[in-house]
């Protein structure tokens, strides 16, 4: 099931559903990039790293880190925002063909289903990632994309609790 059906947005329910979506636009000749992340607290930073994602391909899709492994990777009193409402605001952007929640402590097992042609993060990772091997065994790229100084959310959770 669509989680944004009603809404008309591209939140999908799984990485299978989303890849059913896909696959046709694929077999067309269509390129799939893919990136993961939190997404917490949508800020600029976020919009030109999609932005920028988006224009290395046709189709965009986001894996949304499950509210448990948000949890783990940031600590208590994260996420600020649940994964259902993470998933719609990040899949209502024009840039973003779609999104699904995943759970795993990592997207390897989703890169191996979606097997996109690029997978990209953020200019505060380093092209030895650990999805690079997923990635590359069937033939993708990982890209690095540019980084925007003092714009992560972390920064401003923690600013919102000082003041």
């Amino acid at each position: 099931m669509i989680i944004g059906e009603q809404m008309n947005l591209h939140v999908y329910g799984s990485v299978n559903e989303i890849l059913s979506v896909i696959e046709p636009l694929r077999k067309s000749g269509k390129t799939l990039i893919t990136t993961n992340g939190c997404f917490d607290l949508l800020h600029a930073g976020h919009i030109k790293y999609l932005s920028e994602a988006a224009q290395l391909g046709d189709m965009l899709v986001v894996g949304i880190n499950a509210d448990e492994t948000v949890r783990k990777l940031k600590g208590e009193g994260r996420p600020v925002q649940n994964e259902t409402d993470r998933a719609l605001i990040v899949g209502s952007l024009k840039m973003v063909f779609g999104t699904f929640i995943f759970h795993e402590d990592d997207p390897r097992a989703f890169l191996s289903v979606l097997k996109p042609d690029i997978h990209v993060k953020g200019g505060d990772y380093t092209k030895d990632i650990l999805e690079r091997e997923t990635v590359e065994q069937y033939g993708g790229k990982v890209e690095i994309l540019s980084f925007v100084q003092g714009r992560s959310t972390t920064s401003i959770v923690s600013k919102i609790r000082t003041e």
